[in-house]
């Protein structure tokens, strides 16, 4: 759609020296999402991935888990009064038969994490929509190298192609436990990041990931993890902090998380039965 990035002037002032030059800016807008012709949601995003975004964003929802329940994803035509289609509103149609979940706000609202809704009942809404348990066996087949989760901040860098070229992207990479990079998308918000990726499993037939890793360019909030649960994603690796609520949720679900993963420092706060060797730690 080529709405990625746009130009804006600047000031620029290097060293006391004053010009004026275009600059590359990373594109936001709201997405409107509804279902099966109902408003459901709205959030800012990157242009682009549109219908990936809008079905991994159900899959989060407890709504969609495989390919064969999504009908169809349209930009809604006429999306403004006079008729123009803004490619801001898309509707997912799904299959005769699917059952919807409870959408209503008190059932829905934790999937955001600046709203009221916390704790207990955050926990409790994944643990009720999940669809697949994480493998919480210490024998578990799923397994990945410390040194192997150290090289994936930079892949992941490497592979951000509008960061290059604004600085003001995050990101979400999916890796196999190897590291061999699986997909990559950008997004101005890196909730819409991950759903993006997700979307993309869902509609390639590809879910549960019960076998990947799940990077981030930024924190690990409650959301992301929550994220990761609902897509059967077993390890989720992040730049930066946790949220205290990501890492209970991490903590009941088995799922492996991971923060402040830099060079080859890194803190594990749930899951580390599936680093190998077992991460063991001494107090001190």
């Amino acid at each position: 759609m080529g709405r990625v990035t746009e130009r804006r002037r600047v000031i620029r002032i290097r060293d006391g020296a004053v010009s004026t030059r275009p600059d590359t800016l990373v594109a936001e807008e709201p997405l409107e999402i509804r279902l099966n012709g109902k408003p459901l949601a709205i959030t800012m995003r990157t242009p682009g991935d549109d219908f990936a975004l809008a079905a991994g964003f159900l899959v989060s929802e407890g709504v969609l888990g495989a390919a064969e329940e999504l009908a169809n994803i349209l930009y809604c035509a006429g999306a403004t009064e006079d008729g123009v289609n803004t490619y801001n509103v898309v509707d997912v149609r799904t299959a005769p038969g699917v059952v919807l979940p409870d959408l209503t706000l008190e059932r829905n609202v934790y999937t955001t994490s600046s709203c009221g809704l916390c704790g207990k009942a955050s926990l409790d809404a994944v643990r009720t929509t999940a669809r697949w348990q994480l493998d919480t066996s210490p024998d578990t087949p799923v397994r990945i190298e410390p040194a192997t989760l150290s090289a994936l901040p930079d892949r992941l860098r490497s592979a951000q192609r509008v960061f290059e070229r604004t600085g003001g992207l995050h990101a979400a990479a999916l890796f196999t436990t190897e590291g061999e990079l699986l997909d990559v998308r950008e997004d101005v918000g890196r909730h819409n990041a991950v759903d993006k990726i997700v979307g993309r499993a869902l509609q390639q037939g590809r879910l549960p990931l019960s076998s990947a890793v799940l990077m981030v360019s930024g924190r690990a909030s409650f959301e992301l993890a929550q994220k990761a649960v609902m897509a059967g994603i077993p390890v989720l690796a992040a730049v930066s902090a946790p949220s205290s609520l990501a890492v209970d949720l991490a903590q009941e679900t088995g799922l492996t998380l991971v923060g402040f993963l830099r060079g080859t420092s890194m803190n594990v706060y749930a899951g580390e039965h599936r680093l190998t060797p077992h991460a063991t730690a001494t107090t001190g």
